[in-house]
């Protein structure tokens, strides 16, 4: 981590050399020369801190307090935005934002977790962490959505399922089982994209989709590398060390056949730039649902089954 500190404020200085020289370089050729040289060591620097990138420096990007959340997405990339509050049992849930919207003039419903930015709003949206009543607001849009025939598109970022004792009360792991049994059957397009932590059955509760895309610097895991470090070490110090093995990552996850496309970030991150990073997303999202718009709704069912049945398969042909 040391050298990465150290590489990454050694490209911001470059970059303030850049930022300065721009300004001043106008017509002179050693200048525009000088320039060129700098944008060159830049590129390189990205690309071996790209490298040298482990898997908890990828939890600490995907856990960025600055990164894009479901809000932030459906601001940028859907019109027309409509929300849709509570679950018609117990009450609504501010974690999980569900709504329809339309996506290049496609009618959709649109369910995504949201966390908060001030100490205010986190503890208002629970720092993403869904009760019971989130994952049923969540089924009865998806079933409107049926009913309706839209596609869905769903955002995961979220540490996991609220665990307090209310949600337990409530049901939360019915709440849960119940949407991927609803999920799996559901004929309309459903597209899942984690966004930044995709955390347990939390996350796997609005992820059962025909298309799971990841972003670059997102992760997704059955625990958090913490408590998997706490469980096997009992020393959660060892993080890092669970990150790596736990392979929690979208190029790992994207080798496992688990998701199936990782969608690029810019140059500084998704946190640093949230304009660029929903124009990205977009097109993913774009070719994705027309791909699956020209599937017969009868057959997603079964091809959603399947999908899920070949993920991490270990064996080799003979």
């Amino acid at each position: 981590m040391e050298s990465t500190t150290k590489a990454e404020r050694e490209l911001a200085n470059i970059e303030r050399q850049i930022s300065s020289l721009e300004a001043a370089a106008g017509d002179n050729r050693e200048a525009r020369a000088r320039l060129q040289r700098l944008h060159e060591q830049v590129e390189q620097m990205r690309r071996q801190l790209s490298a040298q990138q482990s898997a908890w420096t990828k939890t600490e990007l995907a856990r960025h307090p600055q990164r894009p959340y479901t809000l932030d997405y459906v601001e940028r990339i859907f019109t027309d935005w409509s929300e849709v509050h509570g679950d018609r049992a117990f009450g609504d849930d501010a974690a999980m934002v569900c709504g329809f919207a339309r996506f290049h003039e496609q009618e959709v419903a649109v369910i995504g977790h949201q966390k908060g930015r001030d100490t205010k709003s986190k503890v208002y949206r629970n720092f993403g962490m869904p009760n019971p009543e989130g994952y049923r607001k969540a089924l009865r849009v998806m079933q409107i959505a049926q009913k309706f025939s839209r596609p869905i598109l769903t955002f995961i970022d979220t540490p996991g399922a609220y665990p307090g004792l209310g949600a337990e009360e409530r049901g939360q792991a019915e709440a849960i089982a119940r949407n991927l049994r609803e999920m799996a059957r559901l004929q309309v397009p459903i597209i899942a994209t984690i966004t930044g932590e995709g955390g347990s059955g939390g996350a796997l509760a609005i992820a059962v989709a025909d298309r799971v895309l990841m972003m670059e610097n997102a992760i997704y895991s059955v625990i958090s590398p913490e408590g998997c470090a706490s469980i096997m070490w009992r020393d959660a110090a060892k993080r890092d060390v669970a990150a790596q093995a736990l392979r929690i990552t979208s190029k790992d996850l994207s080798d496992l056949g688990c998701i199936d496309e990782v969608v690029a970030e810019p140059d500084n991150g998704a946190h640093g730039d949230h304009d660029a990073a929903a124009k990205l997303l977009d097109v993913v999202l774009w070719k994705h649902l027309e791909e699956l718009l020209k599937v017969p709704a009868s057959r997603l069912p079964d091809s959603r089954y399947d999908k899920f049945r070949k993920m991490a398969q270990f064996f080799t042909k003979k």
